[in-house]
């Protein structure tokens, strides 16, 4: 048994197959699901169909790139739904920065406001939160230890950059996904065994980063398998052993049964 604890099933790519989708998932012990909340206008489609599946819940947040839309009294309204299980996703990512020195700068403190933000919620809801970084490791790093504390969640995506993995001590885990399998994937793979495995889960962030021998199709939360494989294989231990540990680990961080 899987749980995909990253798939953004409210995408549009999903629109047509639906059901086709998560029935593969579930037939393939993929059974639970969670969509992460990236941008406010795609939450009622997310709320949709988490009420529309048993095994499907969902996340109220703003990605870094949709932070103008942020909107505290829309986190308010929709984060004590019975299905809402964390905040985010949230956090900072500097790669597509533009514009002058100034301009790229207030742009970086935008981010970590509505970041710091969206961390509040969580405290103030007691809900995990689920945290993208790309490229801005050292300030998502300062913020996390000064505002996260007593507070739980996942990094999932944090370019396998291993110094942010003294923050599992934070109560901090860490999504693994369909990047593994990737050829040019060596840093993942060798941050990887560093990760305690009490830390681990499993996610596709599907309809993207598709793995391997797929990679360049659509992504779905059953080839969260393809994923299960490649961890067993580097570390050595039985894919069953696996997808029980990353399961229970994803049941206590999002307090899912």
């Amino acid at each position: 048994m899987i749980i995909d604890t990253h798939i953004h099933l409210d995408d549009k790519r999903y629109e047509e197959d639906l059901d086709e989708v998560i029935t593969r998932a579930k037939e393939g012990g993929v059974n639970k699901f969670i969509i992460p909340g990236a941008d406010i206008k795609t939450l009622p489609r997310a709320i949709e169909i988490a009420q529309k599946y048993d095994d499907v819940y969902f996340a109220v947040g703003v990605h870094p790139y949709d932070m103008e839309d942020f909107d505290k009294e829309v986190f308010h309204k929709y984060l004590t739904h019975p299905k809402c299980v964390a905040v985010g996703e949230c956090g900072l990512d500097y790669y597509r920065l533009e514009g002058t020195t100034e301009e790229k700068e207030a742009i970086k403190q935008q981010q970590k406001d509505v970041f710091v933000s969206q961390i509040n919620l969580a405290k103030q809801y007691n809900k995990p939160l689920i945290v993208h970084i790309r490229d801005a490791s050292n300030d998502s790093k300062e913020i996390l230890e000064k505002y996260a504390t007593s507070l739980k969640g996942v990094l999932h995506c944090f370019n396998a950059d291993e110094q942010l993995l003294s923050l599992a001590d934070n109560g901090f885990y860490f999504g693994i996904g369909g990047v593994l399998t990737f050829k040019n994937a060596k840093k993942l793979v060798n941050v990887l065994p560093k990760i305690p495995l009490e830390k681990l889960i499993i996610e596709t962030d599907g309809p993207y980063l598709t793995p391997e021998p797929f990679r360049g199709k659509r992504n779905e939360p059953l080839y969260t398998t393809y994923v299960a494989d490649k961890i067993s294989q580097i570390l050595e231990i039985p894919r069953e052993e696996i997808e029980e540990i990353t399961t229970k680990n994803a049941q206590k961080l999002f307090d899912i049964s």
